[in-house]
């Protein structure tokens, strides 16, 4: 199965209302196809700072856009049950008009919210134990008007979902996983696999995602999964960018975000994620990467 390209950006919400519909929006009008955002109880490198919840904000802007597909990148298990978690995810398709991509990982256990809002922050072994089942009981709900489900860790009974999703059978999962049991989870259980590597440099990165590459590629084979069916979504994460004052590398000149993406495409990624530019100077370069390299990259890879 080839699946056409695509390119995502992650617009974080941590500004002002007016200025994150500005960002969706501009994704939309730039040419990209997913726009995406993060959970947390609050931005958990600076937990003064703005911050907008999931569901809320998402599904207000998927009333305010009209093409860009749009995802969580993605939902931490922690902060919700499965059952809720599904039952958000219907409105959003319904909302966005048939646009939304469920996505999902174990989250981190770093991450101050737990402790703000009086959750158990499970230990890293736990989220992943968790992990599996709490996907299968999305994919059920969604798939089904109605479900029970007994697990180790969750149980649902006679569980109805109305109206039935616009996305049949039900909206895309996407699961992020960078250590080898999820990896071997996204495999079995998911419709897009995401990663992202934070090694120092960027041919470090490449080694490293090729590695996961072909680990998810032997799972798919030992699940009886053609791995052609798995899309692979890979965030090019940039290490210098924080101390650079938020210049991405790859918002340098659209010459070198397309060296650069054409090294990820090889690799077999499916949708190339990026950072919405945090520098206004480089905005016009993200621009230009919508305008003239997306296209041209796209008529190249089919």
């Amino acid at each position: 199965m080839a699946f056409p390209l695509r390119f995502l950006v992650l617009a974080l919400p941590n500004t002002n209302w007016t200025e994150l519909v500005r960002r969706y929006q501009h994704v939309e009008s730039a040419g990209y196809d997913i726009a995406a955002t993060a959970d947390h109880f609050v931005d958990w490198t600076n937990p003064p700072a703005p911050w907008f919840e999931l569901w809320t904000h998402t599904a207000a802007l998927a009333a305010l856009t009209s093409r860009v597909r749009i995802a969580t990148l993605v939902a931490q298990i922690p902060l919700r049950s499965p059952a809720m978690f599904a039952r958000s995810a219907l409105a959003l398709d319904h909302i966005s008009g048939g646009r939304f991509e469920a996505g999902l990982g174990i989250g981190l256990p770093i991450d101050p919210s737990y402790a703000m809002i009086g959750l158990d922050n499970w230990t890293p072994k736990e989220r992943v134990d968790r992990f599996s089942e709490y996907v299968e009981i999305v994919d059920r709900m969604l798939s089904n008007e109605v479900t029970s489900y007994a697990g180790e860790y969750d149980r649902i009974e006679n569980a109805y979902m109305n109206p039935r999703p616009v996305q049949q059978p039900r909206p895309p999962l996407l699961i992020a996983a960078m250590g080898k049991r999820m990896l071997r989870i996204a495999a079995r259980q998911a419709d897009i696999w995401n990663s992202l590597s934070f090694a120092p440099e960027f041919e470090q990165q490449l080694a490293e995602t090729a590695e996961r590459v072909a680990i998810v590629d032997r799972a798919c084979e030992r699940a009886g999964r053609d791995p052609a069916t798995l899309r692979r979504s890979y965030l090019m994460f940039d290490p210098k960018a924080r101390a650079s004052g938020g210049a991405f590398a790859y918002y340098e000149s659209p010459e070198r975000f397309r060296e650069m993406a054409e090294r990820v495409i090889a690799l077999g990624v499916t949708d190339i994620g990026l950072y919405y530019p945090a520098l206004p100077e480089q905005h016009e370069v993200f621009d230009r990467i919508g305008r003239e390299i997306i296209p041209e990259l796209k008529a190249r890879h089919g």
